[in-house]
This record gives structure tokens, sequence and C-alpha cells, in this order.
């Protein structure tokens, strides 16, 4: 009979499966939540999914306005708006004065803000970019930088993880580790 094994405490898995616990890489969240996949970037609270998918779809629409092709497009389809709105004056009269629209006459309103500037490429982050000299920046700050330089390099070493190069590569992290950490450490043997 082997000796006794707890079963019960939550100490690492030596099978590679353990993934530990992360920030939410979104801006302004930092919640610690335990990840249920190798990709997981973000908590599930769905509050903090609704923000990340809006800010998603914020980040696809500046990328569409700058294409000329959707800018092209965007100013003839609102050519032809302006054309059917002033035909529609001509038709039907309004009973309320000259300086107020009549209801119908209103567009849509939208619910997102127009950023009239490129904003950070950090999830949840809507500041501008930072301005830069020698190429173009995606990030406001340092901080931003670092959180998806972070998760991206979680990324990458979890998928390396199974190849000849990705254990050749994390087998020289440590041993150039080694040094800082037994200088860290406290001497266990005392003088005798």
């Amino acid at each position: 009979m082997g000796q006794f094994q707890h079963t019960l405490c939550s100490c690492p898995s030596t099978s590679g499966r353990c993934l530990g616990r992360r920030i939410c890489l979104r801006r302004g969240c930092g919640r610690v939540y335990k990840a249920r996949r190798w990709n997981q970037r973000y908590c599930q609270d769905p509050k903090c999914l609704k923000l990340v998918r809006r800010w998603q779809a914020a980040k696809r629409q500046e990328e569409r306005r700058r294409r000329p092709e959707a800018r092209a497009a965007h100013a003839v389809a609102e050519r032809q708006r302006r054309v059917r709105r002033a035909e529609r004056r001509k038709t039907t009269s309004c009973e309320l004065p000259p300086d107020q629209d009549c209801e119908h006459e209103r567009g849509a309103w939208s619910r997102s803000k127009n950023f009239l500037v490129p904003f950070c490429d950090r999830p949840g982050c809507y500041e501008a970019v930072r301005r830069s000299c020698r190429c173009p920046a995606h990030y406001c700050s340092d901080t931003c930088r670092q959180a998806v330089r972070r998760v991206r390099d979680r990324e990458r070493k979890w998928l390396a993880r199974k190849t000849q190069a990705g254990r050749f590569k994390r087998r020289c992290e440590y041993q150039a580790r080694r040094p800082a950490r037994r200088a860290r450490s406290p001497s266990t043997s005392a003088p005798g």
C-alpha cells in the first residue's frame, strides 16, 4: 500500500492542463478569474463581455471607415438620403414650426461615440493612441501595451509548448532565470 495522497488540494497539475488564475484583459475590469481555456482573455461576466463586444464593434467600424471604398459608398448613401429627405419635405407639410423637425424626419440616433482619432488596441480602452515619430502607434500608454503583450506572449508560449523548439526555448529561459533565483533564495545550509 502506498502513501496517502491529498486529492482535495488545489495543487498545480503535472499534466500541463492547469491554466491558473488570470487578470481580465479589458481595461477597467481587472477581475482575477480562473481560465477554462488556454486562449481565454476575459472574465466571463456578462457586463464585461458586453463591453468587450461593443469595443470590438467600434474598432471594426473604425477600420471600415479608413477604407476608401467604404467612404465612397457612405457618401453615395448620404447623398441619396438627403435627396429623399428633400422630396419628403416637398410632399408633406409639418405642423411644427420650421425650426423643429417632424418626428418621422428625424434620423436614427447613435448609441456609440464618434471617434475622430484612432483609439487604443487594448479591449475596452477608447483613449487616443499616442503620437510616434518612428512608426504608427497602437496603444495609448505603456500599461495597455504591456497588458496585451503579456497575453499574446502567454498564448504564444502555450501553442509552442508541445513543439521541440518550444521545449528548447523554455529550457533556455529556465536556465537563464536559475542564477537569479538562487541568489534570491536564502541559503539552506548553516555554517557548521
